[in-house]
């Protein structure tokens, strides 16, 4: 910290302490995975109690959206929902990326050190939430067309047993396939993939970031449809997802992974047989 001060003599003293701090990338990474997800969390909060005054969200979004001309009322819905899905996943993957961030503000840190020429870890960070918010986008379009399908679905796509059971079988499938582990193995060790691929531009950092989003996208896409199964606003499912990526990409291996996807195959074919015993019971 005293290296990092020296370069800052110049400065007033509280102007110079605040650069020493900033100038700290590891530092920077932690303000940066804590303020992102507590953004994301708090988003979600002011939409959670928008949703208990209203009483059912999704239907004063109908009556509003009825007052409006079709194609404004159409978009509002959209970006509502998209705004949804941001808010998702600034709170539940940007603390799974911590790791990550962590591991370049710290290569970043070593070369700082040594008066090298660095990127701030919020570019990474924002290629990193580049490639989620395409995610968000998909999400959003997917949520929109079912709840045009099925009109509850604006607020929960699950109906019954059918899409929440093949929603998790699909889901617990995709845990045991190559493509997963492949892109978990990246999210778990990114200290390879930033040694060989060090950027000092912040064109080549948010690549970087964009690159390090996909691979996480590729891991975690399958687990966060989940929360069109059980609803996109049911915060439980969040903490608990947000849990089992963290565990995922931190402490378990292919055995974790393989566990998840059994167990979620099981849950999935249970809601289907539900549903199935529903449609005999009633016939």
């Amino acid at each position: 910290m005293e290296h990092a001060a020296h370069r800052f003599v110049h400065l007033p003293p509280a102007t110079g302490r605040l650069g020493a701090v900033f100038s700290r990338p590891q530092r920077v990474a932690a303000a940066c995975v804590l303020s992102l997800a507590a953004l994301g969390w708090t988003l979600l909060g002011l939409l959670a109690l928008e949703m208990r005054d209203a009483g059912d969200l999704p239907r004063a979004l109908v009556a509003f959206c009825r007052t409006q001309p079709q194609t404004a009322a159409g978009m509002t819905g959209a970006l509502l929902t998209l705004a949804m899905w941001t808010a998702m996943i600034l709170a539940m993957m940007l603390p799974s990326a911590a790791p990550m961030i962590s591991t370049y503000a710290e290569i970043a840190d070593t070369a700082a050190r040594k008066g090298e020429r660095i990127v701030s870890p919020w570019v990474i960070a924002a290629g990193y939430g580049i490639s989620w918010l395409g995610f968000a986008i998909v999400a959003t379009s997917m949520q929109e067309m079912l709840a045009s399908v099925v009109p509850s679905a604006a607020g929960r796509v699950a109906s019954g047993g059918w899409p929440l059971g093949p929603t998790f079988v699909i889901a617990g499938l995709y845990q045991f396939t190559a493509l997963k582990h492949a892109c978990l193995a990246q999210c778990r060790r990114p200290f390879p993939f930033f040694l060989t691929q060090w950027q000092s531009t912040a064109r080549g950092v948010l690549a970087l970031g964009l690159k390090q989003g996909l691979y996480c996208v590729g891991c975690c896409w399958a687990l966060m449809t989940l929360m069109l199964a059980v609803g996109a606003m049911n915060v439980l499912w969040m903490a608990a997802l947000s849990v089992v990526m963290i565990l995922e990409k931190t402490w378990g291996g292919r055995r974790f992974s393989r566990a998840l996807g059994a167990g979620l195959v099981a849950v999935g074919l249970v809601a289907i047989a539900g549903a199935v015993a529903g449609l005999w019971a009633s016939e």
